[in-house]
């Protein structure tokens, strides 16, 4: 019998294929210099406290200060998380992480006091301030988003509290991360090839993939049977962590969580509500496209890992990593040179950390700081969706670095709720290019089929984790205990309105809740189908060129938080606040879906 294939080590990967974090910090020794500096720091942080009253120029003085203490305490915490990543069984890397953690936890306490002092000035005085020192002008929207919240900072000695607790809240999604990554061990299993490889996150994604319906099902059942083994761990886990969320919005006055997670974005509930809303009304589109996936897979039944598998018998095209970029300079050469030339910083400068390794985090992301690259985490395989996540990854990329080269510090981030136009903009690019220059009704199956699967992952099943969400956190309000059965029979039934009577319920995908890191995030994955709605409408008005349509996107990319989301949003084209955006991508994937109906047809004659 051959030897089962194996990841590489961290230390066998080809550096140039590892981001490059001695551009934050030279070694782990400059790091521990610049924690040890800040931690001082932390300790003088009280002299400043009481002193917002005292005129226009301290409460100048004690912004700028405490956004110092954050913009350092970033930079810290960006790189000890990164290197955990890397590897993360490391030991060493562990340390640093949970170091950086605490540390972050310690100087939110140490400026906990700031809001609630902020906010037992009057307005007249905030206003008297503005009018004497003008250097505040910038920090007006920082100050207002501040007192918009009026109602909900507690008591400075509360503030305090809750901010030392921030380890203990966020501890049972450490632990989801470290079973999930690092302790979970997964079976052998056969690839198409007959070969045996050791089951991963990224492997399993692959095998999915698979035209070979015996694969496909072994990986299916080979992972939730290890998930199904600890579902009461990880029902224990998100428990925990969802009575946090709902303990500290009922803290703060709030009607529930979804309220206080949505408020410090300023997002109307609306929007929540109209997404799931509108996306129900669509559903019967879903069946409609997986009824079509049973015809064409030439199955008696359609089985949940039947849904990512090619339409059309192998793959019509695989990409290494160096022809990915290639494509993805291709793909995005709508959005102008100025946009490009930051793409070829990523790949130039090694922001990109490539190949999976044993240890590393599983998936896919782009992280940084202010002040350190925006760094990108792949796994990559030699697959289409892998192009179809580095060119999402580069979007979150090449937002962040417009962002914080347009902006000063303290706009120099965005909202979640933003962060998801940007990177599902460039798949749509991408899927624009690949059908204008693949000619061959094969790979334009392919493609259309790619794009419905990308649609379907993003808007029906973002949305439909959007509701068990929400489920989860109205049944831990009302006092009902989240059991890994409970979970479990919702999960199932939830999973059977989505995809409809066409599609085999299997008894694994029950589970499927347990192995979902977002639902670790309070209220995040809704943004997912909300960004790519938005998306479509925006990358539809870009490639048809309509006039000023790539000025706006590109200030809508260096606004930051300048604005609030929303606002930002209206600004660059698209009204989120009305569900026409959602019906709107609807009708593109009814488009979508036609389309692929008719070079079906086209191949059959």
């Amino acid at each position: 019998m051959s030897e089962a294939k194996q990841l590489p080590k961290r230390q066998e990967v080809p550096v140039e294929l590892t981001w490059d974090l001695t551009k934050i910090f030279a070694d782990d020794a400059a790091f521990e210099a610049k924690f040890q500096d800040l931690s001082k720091e932390l300790e003088e942080v009280a002299t400043v406290k009481g002193s917002l009253n005292k005129g226009a120029g301290e409460f100048l003085t004690a912004i700028e200060y405490i956004l110092d203490i954050y913009r350092k305490a970033e930079v810290i915490y960006v790189y000890a998380h990164l290197k955990n990543d890397e590897d993360t069984a490391d030991t060493v890397n562990q340390a640093l992480y949970a170091r950086a953690s605490s540390l972050i936890a310690q100087v939110s306490e140490a400026v906990s006091w700031f809001e609630p002092e902020m906010l037992q000035l009057s307005d007249q005085k905030i206003k008297e301030f503005f009018e004497t020192e003008p250097k505040l002008e910038i920090y007006r929207h920082f100050v207002e988003q501040i007192i918009a919240e009026r109602a909900h900072i507690l008591p400075a000695e509360q503030e305090a509290l809750l901010a030392g607790a921030s380890e203990i809240f966020g501890s049972s999604a450490d632990t989801f991360s470290v079973m999930n990554n690092a302790d979970l061990i997964f079976p052998i299993v056969k690839n198409e090839a007959g070969e045996e490889v050791q089951l991963t996150h990224g492997v399993y994604g692959q095998l999915l993939e698979s035209t070979d319906r015996t694969v496909r099902k072994q990986a299916f059942s080979a992972l939730y049977k290890v998930y199904h083994q600890f579902r009461h761990t990880f029902a224990s886990t998100l428990s925990t962590h969802i009575k946090g969320h709902n303990y500290k919005a009922k803290v703060r006055g709030y009607k529930s969580a979804r309220e206080a997670a949505l408020s410090s974005n300023h997002i109307p509930e609306d929007v929540y509500e109209t997404l799931t809303l509108v996306v129900n009304q669509y559903l019967p589109l879903l069946h409609r496209y997986v009824e079509l996936r049973k015809e064409l897979l030439g199955v008696e039944e359609l089985h949940m890992y039947d849904l990512y598998t090619p339409l059309l018998a192998e793959a019509p095209m695989k990409f290494t990593y160096e022809e990915a970029q290639e494509k993805v300079l291709a793909a995005l050469k709508p959005l102008g040179e100025e946009y490009l030339e930051v793409v070829k910083k990523a790949f130039d400068e090694r922001w990109i950390d490539v190949v999976e390794n044993q240890g590393k985090r599983s998936g896919a992301y782009s992280s940084g700081a202010y002040d350190t690259q925006p760094y990108i985490l792949l796994n990559w395989h030699d697959r289409l969706d892998e192009l179809y996540t580095l060119v999402h990854e580069m979007g979150h990329s090449v937002h962040s670095y417009f962002t914080r080269h347009t902006q000063p510090y303290v706009y120099g981030d965005y909202s979640i709720f933003l962060a998801e136009i940007a990177s599902t903009t460039n798949e749509n690019l991408l899927t624009s290019y690949l059908l204008e220059t693949e000619k061959d009704p094969k790979v334009q199956v392919y493609i259309i089929n790619h794009y419905l699967d990308g649609f379907k992952g993003t808007i029906f099943r973002q949305t439909q984790f959007a509701e068990f969400e929400h489920f989860i956190h109205t049944e831990d309000a009302a006092g009902k205990p989240l059991t890994s059965e409970h979970l479990s029979e919702f999960y199932s039934e939830l999973n059977a309105k989505y995809y409809g009577p066409i599609v085999i319920n299997d008894e694994e995908i029950k589970d499927e809740w347990s192995r979902i890191p977002h639902f670790y995030y309070n209220y995040y994955v809704y943004q997912y189908a909300t960004g790519f709605s938005a998306a479509s409408a925006l990358a539809k008005k870009i490639v048809e060129g309509e006039p000023d349509a790539l000025e706006k996107y590109l200030d809508y990319l260096k606004s930051g938080s300048s604005d609030y989301p929303i606002e930002v949003m209206k600004k660059a084209g698209v009204d989120m606040t009305q569900p026409t955006y959602i019906e709107d991508a609807m009708e593109i994937f009814a488009r979508r879906l036609d389309e692929l109906e008719e070079l079906v047809e086209t191949l059959k004659n």
